[in-house]
């Protein structure tokens, strides 16, 4: 193991110092003996794959958790973090991957929730208002004040909460994952943002699974595996292939090869899908397209934008104002056909969102693992479940699929977000679908999985699978996709084969741009 930088002589105190934190939940031994130290005034990466024990050892400084052993110092004293309280006190904020916000409120109001500043409202607004507007000036994060959070973009949310935690004075910010939901022109103005940070003589602590940022912005670099540090390195002094190495424990191939794809028939079909949310507001418009077998279609496009809406409407979650959906030479919407009977046609859906959509909490991982799918002749006979051939198979999945703890009565909850994406792509993948519907495949999942999973894709689509694949990671798109949709305002907006497609186009149609004026 590579022990962390020793502080110059006479240089000022971490700003952040871990000494032999342990942290078991159970069986699970998320932390082991980690000892850690970030300077103060630097941008310090923490990577590693899902389950390395990166977000917990966050949660425990920002006191979600507490330590079960060791030892927190805070620009050299000891802090003990009991509550996420105590860490605001200590200057410590974090921003986390979903955001901490209550949308019918106002950013004002998100802000100085919990810190409203006295028994007369109106006056700790009026503080907050004039503290947020130097704020937003001095560090360039202008945001409207009185509208509400809800009805912003993903770019202005993530400022809302970064101007929370400098409002109540955080000097040391973490920030996990925080350019999951962003698009890459929105993803270098953050990194701008947090170099100016640094420069202001804050300290950041960046948790991410993405490489690129971690070289761009990033000053020292810390890697985990099975909870445990085991690389403490200069970025400068580093790459991407030998991160990647250190992370899994083994070398990584970053860019899985793609052959060229060959479609065939047209398995699924959209024909000017209309739909309106409860507000009335059109969220898709006249959205056309073509799926064939043997074909990966990337729908590319900023968050917010029509995707989430249009696999929800393709897999039956909902019903479409006006247009039509073929699958297997049917309509899918004249025939009203709902989740389940489009599952049996060969229709399967990796939702965006897997809290919400994809696994319930507080059921064990073998229950996830056969939602939607219960009814099938494999989990038992007639009407009756066998749990003993479930959660062998489940088990089974999991050692496919890489899903760690291999503990299928564990609590779907209780795995990390990227073991969460491994159990629902298992699921899916694992059904034998004609058509794929994936959201979001990679969110939250290391570079490891990351690989596997493109590699799961391809095979799907080389053994004449059709996929539609929505990221907002746009690297994703370009190294996947044989087709690139552009979606803006509900709207597809492009077209562009996968094969030499530009990501600055693709990024400016995006945006809103008009097709060929970038």
């Amino acid at each position: 193991m590579t022990n962390p930088a020793e502080a110059p002589a006479g240089a000022p105190p971490p700003a952040l110092e871990l000494l032999g934190v342990d942290k078991r939940f159970g069986p699970v031994h998320a932390n082991r003996a980690v000892s850690l130290r970030v300077a103060a005034g630097t941008v310090h990466a923490i990577i590693g794959e899902n389950g390395a024990g990166k977000s917990t050892l966050m949660n425990i400084v920002f006191g979600y958790h507490q330590a079960d052993d060791g030892e927190i110092r805070i620009h050299g004293r000891p802090a003990r973090i009991r509550r996420p309280h105590d860490a605001i006190e200590a200057g410590v904020g974090m921003v986390h991957q979903h955001f901490m916000l209550v949308e019918a409120f106002t950013t004002l109001e998100n802000i100085v929730l919990g810190a409203e500043g006295g028994l007369r409202l109106a006056d700790g607004l009026a503080g907050a208002r004039a503290s947020l507007e130097r704020l937003a000036a001095d560090y360039g994060l202008a945001v409207p004040l009185d509208r509400p959070v809800g009805e912003l973009p993903v770019g202005l949310q993530q400022r809302v909460e970064i101007l929370k935690a400098l409002h109540r004075g955080a000097s040391l910010l973490i920030l996990d994952e925080p350019t999951a939901m962003l698009t890459p022109g929105e993803a270098d103005q953050l990194f701008a943002l947090l170099r100016r940070l640094r420069d202001e003589g804050k300290t950041v602590l960046l948790v991410t699974h993405k490489l690129r940022e971690v070289m761009a912005v990033s000053d020292r670099v810390t890697v985990m595996r099975q909870g445990a540090v085991v690389a403490d390195l200069d970025t400068r002094s580093t790459s991407p292939a030998e991160l990647a190495e250190k992370m899994v424990g083994r070398a990584v191939q970053l860019q899985v090869e793609r052959t060229p794809s060959k479609p065939g028939a047209v398995l699924l079909e959209a024909r000017s899908l209309d739909l309106r949310d409860r507000h009335g507001i059109a969220r898709l418009r006249d959205v056309s397209f073509a799926l064939h077998a043997g074909e990966i279609v990337g729908i590319a496009g900023v968050a917010g934008n029509g995707q989430t809406e249009l696999l929800e409407v393709l897999a039956g979650m909902r019903r479409p104002d006006a247009g039509e959906i073929h699958l297997g030479g049917r309509d899918l919407v004249s025939c009203g056909l709902g989740p389940r009977e489009r599952r049996a046609l060969g229709l399967a859906h990796v939702p965006e969102d897997r809290l919400a959509a994809g696994l319930v909490g507080a059921f064990p991982a073998w229950e996830n693992a056969l939602l939607g799918y219960h009814h099938r002749a494999a989990y038992g006979t007639g009407p009756l479940l066998s749990p003993s051939v479930a959660i062998a198979e489940c088990g089974r999945r999991m050692e496919t699929f890489d899903v760690r703890p291999r503990l299928p009565r564990l609590r779907a909850s209780a795995f990390s977000g990227g073991n969460q994406q491994k159990l629902v792509l298992a699921r899916e993948i694992e059904s034998s679908p004609s058509v794929l519907l994936v959201g979001q495949p990679t969110r939250g999942v290391d570079i490891g999985a990351i690989e596997a999973i493109h590699r799961r894709l391809l095979q799907l689509r080389d053994a004449g699978k059709a996929l539609l694949l929505v990221s907002v990671e746009l690297d994703e798109i370009l190294g996947l996709a044989d087709r690139i949709l552009v979606m803006h305002d509900g709207a597809i907006v492009g077209e562009r084969p996968g094969d030499g497609a530009s990501e600055r186009e693709i990024g400016f149609l995006m945006a809103g741009g008009r097709p060929g004026s970038a």
